[in-house]
């Protein structure tokens, strides 16, 4: 057996991290597997995502554009629940990225959205083509 076993992102603001992404992951079908004071997990396909805080933070803010993880890719359905997703995200905490080449900046075959949180986290939708 391959694949992931779960990812750990730590953040900075707990109760905004559980905002944002706890909105996104439950729209993607993920759902609340565990929770504690200094985090959660969120559970999907086998893998599991766990938000968490740490003492041991060197900073506040996530740059995906300095070494690490520039962001997560998540399946989010069929084209239409991309647009739904993408159409209600600013109002869950969400930017719209590259939203002058929505929903192809991937490229001609790829259909997909990408969002950034306010801690900078970029999260990308894509759709399950037919």
């Amino acid at each position: 057996m391959t694949g992931f076993h779960h990812v750990e992102v730590w953040v900075a603001d707990l109760v905004q991290a559980r905002s944002e992404w706890g909105w996104l992951l439950d729209e993607l079908g993920f759902s609340k597997s565990g929770e504690w004071v200094e985090g959660e997990s969120w559970s999907a396909g086998g893998a599991y995502l766990t938000l968490t805080t740490s003492p041991n933070l060197s900073g506040t803010v996530h740059d995906r554009r300095a070494p690490g993880v520039n962001h997560l890719a998540f399946v989010a359905g069929q084209p239409e629940r991309v647009d739904e997703i993408m159409r209600v995200a600013p109002q869950n905490g969400w930017r719209p990225l590259y939203q002058e080449r929505y929903p192809h900046a991937g490229g001609s075959g790829h259909y997909a959205g990408w969002l950034e949180n306010s801690a900078g986290f970029k999260a990308e939708l894509v759709a399950v083509q037919a």
